[in-house]
């Protein structure tokens, strides 16, 4: 019971660290003004890349997502409440355009124990592209956890149907 609670708050704080509006490259501690300067040309050559705030209109935008990547993928899905333990958490922020295509999965949380999932996650996140259309919101990134089963099979937080105690 305890281990599942552990889970389940685990899960939610990685759900909300995501959350928040994120200049990948930036040093908290480094002025701002020096940022920039070392960075130099190669600032050009790659754009920054911002993370949308998970706004209402963006978590609703997830369950479509969400609902989408299920559809997909119906024989992947893991059925029912989800195990204690499961064998890997991975949280993805995928940059959809404004017709729902995916431009690019990045990931704000990888298991080092299984590698591999990671990968196997952003197959799937890109064979289930075009995601429907996000309509007023437009170009945007949302975030989800993804809770990997030894199976393969999996169950995204968004949609998820709970967890086992046993």
């Amino acid at each position: 019971m305890r281990s599942a609670a552990l889970l389940a708050g685990l899960a939610a704080a990685l759900a909300i660290g995501g959350c928040s509006v994120l200049k990948p490259d930036a040093k908290p501690d480094a002025p701002a003004a020096t940022q920039g300067a070392d960075a130099g040309s190669a600032a050009q050559a790659t754009p920054e890349r911002q993370i949308t705030a998970q706004t209402p209109a963006v978590r609703a935008y997830r369950k479509v997502g969400a609902g989408a990547i299920y559809k997909k993928y119906p024989q992947r899905i893991y059925k029912g409440k989800i195990p204690p333990l499961v064998y890997a958490v991975v949280v993805t922020e995928t940059d959809v355009d404004a017709t729902g295509r995916v431009v690019a999965v990045h990931f704000s949380r990888t298991p080092s124990h299984a590698p591999e999932v990671s990968g196997m996650i952003e197959e799937l996140i890109k064979g289930a592209s075009p995601l429907p259309s996000p309509g007023k919101i437009g170009a945007h990134t949302y975030v989800d956890t993804w809770l990997w089963d030894r199976s393969g099979q999996f169950q995204l937080d968004t949609l998820t149907l709970g967890q086992r105690n046993r």
